[in-house]
């Protein structure tokens, strides 16, 4: 195999793109001067490294290195609701919600979603979310469990998953769970949705 059909193969492993484009990342590096790939390439060495998944949330946070500090800057944050706690399928939606400024809780990255043909769920964090609930649902801190994914079939599909999931949790702990979703267009992604759409989703949720 050539190192060209390598490095479009690799590049066909990211979420969302194909073999055309794949290509065309190919092409676009062979046009760049050394210094931009000496860059890249480093950056991308040094990914591991700099970057760790959050204990909490599981969500990636950049720690320099240092691996010294186990919770990301929101979980560590004593001035966030920690009564609240936003279900969102990964790191990009808890960003794009934050970029919104309408909610000042905690996450928890489920880290995929349940397609709506499988009856099971796999890959996803069932196991660690359900422990989290647990814990802080003893220590009797937490109010409410948001449930904020895209509004397509599989978003939906795993909302519904993640409520029956925490069913007897709730009944137990006494916490209220809601849906974040009102305010958003059917078939929209929240990873692509606007400021203002999110703000009106947060406030609308039932």
């Amino acid at each position: 195999m050539s190192l060209i059909s390598k490095l479009s193969e690799q590049f066909g492993r990211f979420p969302g793109i194909g073999p055309r484009q794949s290509r065309r990342f190919v092409q676009f590096l062979l046009m760049q001067n050394q210094s931009y790939l000496d860059d890249l390439s480093d950056s991308i060495a040094k990914l591991k490294g700099e970057v760790s998944l959050c204990s909490s949330c599981f969500r990636f946070f950049v720690t320099n290195g240092s691996h010294e500090h186990e919770l990301c800057n929101v979980c560590s944050d004593t001035n966030r609701d920690h009564g609240i706690l936003m279900v969102v399928e990964k790191d990009i939606d808890c960003e794009n919600i934050e970029r919104s400024r309408a909610y000042n809780g905690l996450y928890f990255i489920l880290g995929g979603t349940v397609p709506i043909l499988e009856k099971r769920a796999n890959g996803i964090r069932e196991k660690e979310l359900k422990s989290t609930v647990t814990e802080r649902g003893e220590k009797k801190e937490l109010k409410e469990v948001i449930i904020a994914f895209s509004l397509n079939p599989d978003g939906e599909h795993t909302g519904d998953h993640v409520v029956k999931l925490l069913s007897p949790l709730k009944e137990k702990y006494g916490f209220t769970t809601t849906l974040f979703g009102r305010g958003l267009s059917t078939g929209s992604e929240l990873e692509y949705s606007d400021s203002e759409t999110i703000k009106n989703a947060f406030t609308t949720r039932r």
